[in-house]
């Protein structure tokens, strides 16, 4: 049986499971779910919880490969059938357990380097419950002695009920290929519409930094330092996926074959020691 923590406050409860990735296996307000429920019958894959970590980056390297300092590293293809690798490692590794009280929890992962990411790194995730609602942290420090590409996020996927409504500003957005890869860059303002028929799978730039994701029970909002943010969802799903994340979608690769400066793609570098931090919150009160 998968080891639990559950943080509580007020009337928010968040349920972790720290060996299952580190993620989250669920989020209520007032007993409500605030992220997709989980299956009856328990967790079978990371991929029914109600969110994960991405790290050391969010969604695809195109066909699991990519050039770095003018070496070419082959990763593990994650994802069957695609031939990519997705998400990163973080979420398909079992987390330490650093603290843990009733409202909060501080979680570490060591990653040697493998077959899934060349580059050892160390990551920790912080988890509070407040007043202010869930917060959470998120970090990664080079534990390499060279310079290496770090990228970071959350994979929230938050409850689909009838008349839920999103609504955020942005600047551009990546249009996605069949491949499940970026193709081109256009502007865009965000969304501001019904998820019943919403048909999206963007990842968004220059985002607020801000979204507000509204239903008949709740009013949800989340925050965070990150400036990149993909929406994932379909008429078919139950699920809004609302990922705040470091960079572009396969963004080493473009910065390779593109000559696009990783900068603009939100992709960081860091030196021997460094550390990238970013921060998210969710923020829920009853529908008016």
């Amino acid at each position: 049986m998968q080891q639990e923590l559950t943080l509580r406050h007020g009337a928010m409860r968040c349920t972790i499971l720290p060996a299952l990735g580190g993620s989250i296996a669920g989020l209520w307000f007032d007993g409500i779910a605030v992220l997709r429920e989980s299956p009856l019958a328990g967790f079978s894959s990371v991929r029914e919880v109600g969110s994960y970590p991405l790290l050391p980056f969010s969604n695809r390297v195109g066909h699991a490969s990519f050039l770095w300092d003018h070496t070419r590293y082959t990763l593990l293809p994650n994802f069957p059938p695609e031939p990519h690798a997705i998400h990163g490692v973080a979420w398909q590794r079992a987390w330490t357990v650093v603290l843990a009280d009733a409202q909060s929890a501080t979680l570490a992962l060591a990653h040697p380097g493998d077959e899934g990411w060349p580059f050892a790194f160390d990551g920790v995730q912080e988890f509070r419950l407040g007043d202010a609602g869930l917060s959470l942290q998120m970090s990664a420090s080079n534990r390499c002695a060279h310079a290496v590409p770090m990228g970071l996020g959350w994979h929230p996927y938050f409850a689909k009920r009838p008349h839920s409504h999103i609504r955020f500003r942005a600047t551009g957005r990546w249009d996605m290929g069949e491949d499940k890869l970026p193709t081109q860059r256009r502007g865009a303002v965000g969304l501001d519409t019904d998820c019943a028929e919403l048909d999206v799978d963007h990842c968004f730039d220059g985002w607020e930094g801000t979204l507000q994701l509204c239903d008949e029970q709740l009013q949800t909002s989340i925050r965070s330092s990150l400036r990149h943010l993909v929406v994932f969802t379909h008429p078919t799903r139950n699920f809004v996926a609302i990922e705040p994340v470091s960079h572009v979608n396969n963004a080493i690769q473009l910065a390779a074959d593109r000559g696009c400066p990783l900068q603009d793609l939100g992709l960081s570098v860091l030196q021997p020691g460094e550390s990238l931090t970013a921060d998210m919150a969710i923020a829920v009160q009853r529908a008016d």
